[in-house]
């Protein structure tokens, strides 16, 4: 059974008043969001809305031009990118970004590359406390690999597997450091419906067992639906709603942003879901 966060449990994230232009384009204003720990947090939205922008903001990777960023209890006009891992956060791209020459083990384990303790001197001469390091990061790797299930390619070059199992990978390298907080920017996009299933089912896990709190962008509102707590809906930079799934299936503002996609588009298919679920 899925267990919904209580709203007595601590914000892992809080976006105030967050806007972001380039030059005279605005990306997004005065966009507010909280996300409290073990919560599973979408934010969805047309083509063009902001959200990409507004995870990368989170991540210190944009510099707003206004409002904060609370992260557990350190607060911050610009996320300090470099300090991502010590803060209790990881984060999935669009686009893959493995090493695909190296193995799918070895991908994972360079999610711990921040957690290292032991120096290069120490590594180089086999000391014990490089070497119990070692075992720990090998540990954890494993145990990550056995949760997405990709014991049977732990060996295998990560370039050499199909595309749905190089995201599963990807997933795999962004948990292995126990995040508090994961951000997944469209993890399931190019996916067929049986990998989104797997998928979705892999997003629960990692929740269940860590404890992670997820912001998921995604633009497949059936999976939206199905695997989020709570919804945020971006239109034109601007947030025009916040609820359940529920709620935002039958927000007339949501369903009138979505129906405005060009038809064919993955946010016009979207939209006449979003229709049809109201």
């Amino acid at each position: 059974m899925r267990r919904r966060p209580g709203g007595s449990e601590p914000g892992i994230l809080a976006v105030e008043g967050l806007s972001l232009s380039f030059g005279g384009a605005v990306a997004f204003a005065q966009i507010d969001l909280s996300v409290p720990a073990r919560q599973i947090h979408a934010i969805i939205g047309p083509n063009g809305a902001g959200k990409s922008s507004l995870i990368n903001a989170i991540t210190g990777l944009y510099a707003p031009q206004a409002g904060c960023i609370r992260i557990g209890e350190e607060r911050f006009s610009r996320v300090p990118a470099h300090r991502l891992a010590a803060l209790g956060v990881a984060r999935t791209f669009q686009n893959l970004a493995l090493f695909k020459g190296l193995s799918v083990l070895d991908n994972v384990l360079s999610g711990l590359a921040d957690a290292q303790r032991a120096g290069l001197a120490a590594q180089i001469l086999g000391l014990p406390s490089a070497r119990s390091e070692a075992r720990a990061h090998r540990a954890r790797a494993d145990a990550v690999i056995d949760l997405l299930h990709l014991g049977a390619v732990r060996d295998r070059a990560a370039g050499s597997l199909p595309y749905g199992l190089q995201k599963r990978v990807e997933l795999a390298r962004a948990l292995v450091a126990r995040p508090r907080l994961l951000l997944l920017d469209e993890p399931m996009a190019g996916m067929s419906a049986t990998e989104k299933a797997e998928m979705s089912g892999f997003i629960l896990a990692a929740r269940e067992s860590y404890g992670t709190a997820i912001v998921l962008i995604e633009h497949d509102i059936g999976v939206v639906m199905r695997l989020s707590d709570r919804v945020t809906v971006l239109d034109h930079g601007r947030r025009i709603a916040t609820g359940t799934p529920a709620e935002i299936q039958a927000h007339p503002a949501v369903i009138a942003a979505y129906l405005g996609e060009v038809a064919g588009e993955e946010g016009g298919n979207a939209g006449a879901d979003v229709a049809r679920a109201a």
